[in-house]
């Protein structure tokens, strides 16, 4: 699904060149779980930017679902975002003024898909990440862990090929961050293709391959 080869990205701060990717070589296949792992400023959120199609390498080659995703205008990049990626991220990225259930919808609106269907996928989304009676809580009504499920089942309503986490534990305690994962483990069983970026060595392991970065090389960790 994703095969991406000698990227590089570089970033001039001040008088400084920052090598944020540094020739990074890396694949993921259809319906794995795999982690990418390292410290804060290795590279890893330029690295999900890239995959999610948020921002583009200065070198090299990405690969997604077997299409060349440098030859893509931003008009295209936006619909593979749309379409092709769910994205759960560290600060839930929640709208305050929305309900959970028009927080997940909202996506799908985006798609143009009509009300019926949204109606029916939200209801399922929501039961898969076990919040059917929260359905119209705001996330200020939420608990930190509730707001992450909420993240999750907009992230999986449009049945991408790919999710992309980025931190999803990061603002979570110990306990909820098991359920988080337990929901991860879920949605891989089930089929979803996840790539999940964490700096936290507890939550890599789980994944049934990790990936190291630091300094913007990439390596493939074994044993």
């Amino acid at each position: 699904m994703i095969r991406i080869r000698e990227l590089c990205k570089s970033y001039q701060i001040g008088d400084e060149v920052i090598h944020a990717l540094d020739h990074a070589t890396m694949h993921v296949k259809t319906g794995e779980f795999v982690s990418v792992i390292g410290p804060s400023g290795s590279g890893k959120s330029t690295l999900m930017n890239i995959i999610g199609c948020l921002d583009v390498a200065d070198s090299g080659e990405y690969f997604l679902d077997g299409s060349p995703i440098e030859e893509y205008s931003e008009h295209g990049l936006a619909v593979v975002r749309n379409q092709k990626i769910g994205f759960v991220f560290q600060s839930f990225n929640l709208i305050a003024k929305l309900t959970a259930a028009e927080n997940i919808e909202l996506p799908l609106i985006y798609q143009k898909v009509r009300k019926k269907e949204r109606d029916a996928r939200v209801s399922e989304a929501l039961e898969r990440v076990g919040l059917t009676k929260r359905a119209n809580h705001f996330p200020t009504e939420l608990s930190g862990g509730q707001q992450q499920r909420v993240a999750i089942a907009r992230a999986i309503v449009t049945k991408p090929s790919l999710i992309l986490a980025d931190e999803p534990t990061g603002n979570l305690d110990s306990a909820t961050s098991e359920e988080i994962m337990t929901l991860f483990h879920e949605l891989h069983e089930n089929g979803n293709t996840i790539l999940l970026i964490t700096h936290d060595q507890e939550v890599a392991i789980q994944a049934e391959r990790m990936i190291r970065i630091r300094d913007g090389r990439v390596t493939e960790v074994t044993g």
